[in-house]
């Protein structure tokens, strides 16, 4: 029994320096490949909450390596499973392989985010389920804007999934604005960012959320798409206001340290190169090494970016541009 368990591991392309040097996870997936049983709706759901709440307070690296575990586990029970559970465990499948994307987007391993992205799609179209598919297309759409792909790529993502839902207003619509006007944001075309960004902060509709993640969606994310546009355009007030609101109301450290690489972002749009971007490094240098996400490291590149060519010499943006360069050569080794 354990040979074959073994083996069927190996088959499903699982080595033992994919799974860490305590052999932890090596043993959990033994421990599940022994067990005939398996687990039920409300355990799984009960495992994409899980994995939901280590995205925000954990390393990402070990999020991603737990959470194969879980992939893996599924990936067993789909195989066998009755045919009234396989459309649930395609579910679970599609919300676990979004996630997994975002672990693999904090660190900056973007090919297999993007892989895994797909994956999401494909489970979720599979299921039927139309609250799903939107889902996970919204949460494509937002981890490109990290550097994962072209912007113009990003807007044709929001196109599509937009087209999906349909004309008439709803969640989705909403959260793909929020997504548009941070695209618009990083292009330069402040107008258009804000105009999306009203749509995005001004919904006020009672339809689905996030579905089978019921607490994937907060109240702060409309404030974080707030900060993130006002930043950009300089708005120092508006942008301050929403970050406060974030701060206040977050539990992930990633959203924290965006929003104040947010200030100093205005800071530097507003003229102030040196203050801005010593503030940067401050906050960048802060953060513990398992904290130094791929997104917190493309939110201060935003900072670097905005400071006018003739500056970009000085010795506080060089300290910047160092401290970019360590922590994403961290993010990479992790």
């Amino acid at each position: 029994m354990e040979r074959r368990s073994l083996l069927q591991l190996t088959m499903l392309g699982i080595s033992a320096g994919a799974l860490g040097s305590t052999g932890e996870s090596a043993r959990q997936l033994l421990a599940l490949a022994l067990n005939d049983e398996p687990r039920d709706v409300d355990d799984w759901h009960l495992t994409l909450s899980d994995h939901l709440h280590a995205l925000r307070t954990r390393s990402p690296a070990q999020v991603s390596k737990d959470m194969m575990v879980d992939l893996i586990a599924i990936k067993y029970q789909s195989r066998t499973a009755k045919a009234e559970d396989k459309t649930e465990l395609q579910r679970v499948t599609a919300g676990l392989s979004i996630l997994h994307a975002n672990a693999l987007t904090r660190l900056g391993d973007h090919g297999a985010a993007i892989q895994w992205e797909r994956t999401a799609r494909m489970t979720a179209d599979a299921s039927g389920d139309l609250n799903l598919r939107l889902m996970v297309r919204c949460e494509e759409a937002g981890y490109g804007l990290y550097g994962q792909r072209d912007l113009t790529t990003v807007l044709q993502l929001i196109e599509a999934a937009e087209h999906l839902a349909g004309d008439t207003p709803s969640f989705w619509h909403a959260d793909l604005a929020g997504s548009r006007a941070k695209a618009m944001s990083l292009l330069g075309r402040h107008d258009e960012a804000k105009k999306a960004l009203n749509t995005f902060v001004g919904y006020e509709g009672k339809d689905a959320r996030a579905g089978i993640i019921p607490a994937l969606w907060t109240m702060s994310q409309a404030h974080f798409a707030e900060s993130w546009v006002y930043a950009h355009e300089g708005n120092e007030s508006e942008a301050g206001r929403a970050r406060e609101i974030v701060v206040a109301r977050t539990r992930d450290y990633q959203y924290t340290a965006n929003v104040q690489l947010h200030e100093a972002l205005c800071t530097v749009v507003n003229g102030g190169a040196d203050h801005g971007t010593t503030r940067a490094t401050e906050i960048l240098t802060a953060l513990p090494p398992t904290q130094q996400s791929q997104m917190i490291i493309e939110t201060g590149k935003a900072v670097l970016r905005a400071v006018p060519v003739e500056k970009r010499d000085r010795p506080a943006v060089r300290e910047l541009h160092a401290a970019l360069t360590s922590g994403q050569n961290r993010t990479a080794l992790t």
